[in-house]
């Protein structure tokens, strides 16, 4: 292995798929929300959130690379790495097929890493797989609702990787709307009125960032009476990386 290699994530789903890539034993620094896989990351330093991140400690930390997302991180951030980070890595997948070029991605900067090459090709193929899964069915179409936060209700544009992985099979994702590159307007605000939630098909209530459990099953249904309502693993439906193709997987055990 390269002995200069010191790699900070700022980015959860990132963290874990560098773990997945053998590239665990170069972090030297993680977010408080990069924490998959539990056991491999323990003694990895925290620096603050995705966006708050301390960079006294991790400008201390040394790090060679820094990887940080369009959506999960701040303009602000990237312009105080640039004083002290060698080698930033910019990620923006937008859809599951684009976890294809995001290990291309990671193996154009890390390739030299034993394993690495051949562990971004078992995951490509892995994708490939779940990806024609998807595409051999013929999906009815769905309207729907998904949920991240409530108090306000808040959802997500249908330019999102949310939005896009739902696509996969047949789900279309509600309001009409696409949020822009980044920026708030990617995951709308409800205000719980609009004509449109009459006509919603499924309700998806999301773990993350808001954890919704049973109890707020009967407020989404009130949202959309005739719609299916159902708890989801967020973290299947909007993580990056090896989750990928299991989420698919996933949607396709939920749509049918």
């Amino acid at each position: 292995m390269t002995k200069e290699l010191r790699i900070a994530s700022l980015v959860p789903s990132i963290t874990e798929l560098l773990v997945a890539l053998g590239l665990g034993p170069r972090l030297v620094a993680r977010t408080g929300f990069c924490i998959h896989p539990q056991a491999a990351l323990l003694n990895v330093p925290k620096v603050g959130g995705t966006k708050d991140v301390n960079m006294a400690k991790l400008r201390q930390l040394a790090p060679t690379h820094v990887i940080v997302n369009v959506d999960e991180n701040r303009l602000a951030t990237l312009a105080a790495l640039r004083e002290f980070v060698p080698h930033i890595i910019i990620t923006h997948p937008q859809g599951p097929a684009d976890n294809l070029g995001l290990l291309a991605q990671m193996e154009t900067h890390f390739d030299a890493e034993p394993g690495v090459s051949e562990r971004c090709a078992e995951l490509a193929a892995e994708l490939a797989l779940a990806l024609q899964r998807c595409a051999d069915k013929s999906w009815p179409a769905q309207r729907v609702l998904y949920l991240i936060w409530r108090e306000p209700w808040m959802t997500i544009a249908r330019d999102t990787y949310i939005a896009r992985m739902l696509v996969a099979v047949g789900w279309q994702s509600w309001p009409a709307l696409n949020g822009g590159e980044s920026g708030a307007a990617r995951y709308p605000q409800l205000l719980g009125d609009e004509a449109w939630l009459a006509q919603i098909d499924r309700v998806l209530l999301s773990s993350e960032p808001y954890r919704f459990d049973a109890s707020h099953l009967g407020q989404a249904q009130a949202l959309c009476p005739q719609a299916k309502v159902q708890l989801v693993d967020g973290e299947l439906l909007s993580w990056y990386g090896p989750r990928a193709a299991q989420g698919l997987d996933y949607l396709r055990d939920l749509a049918r």
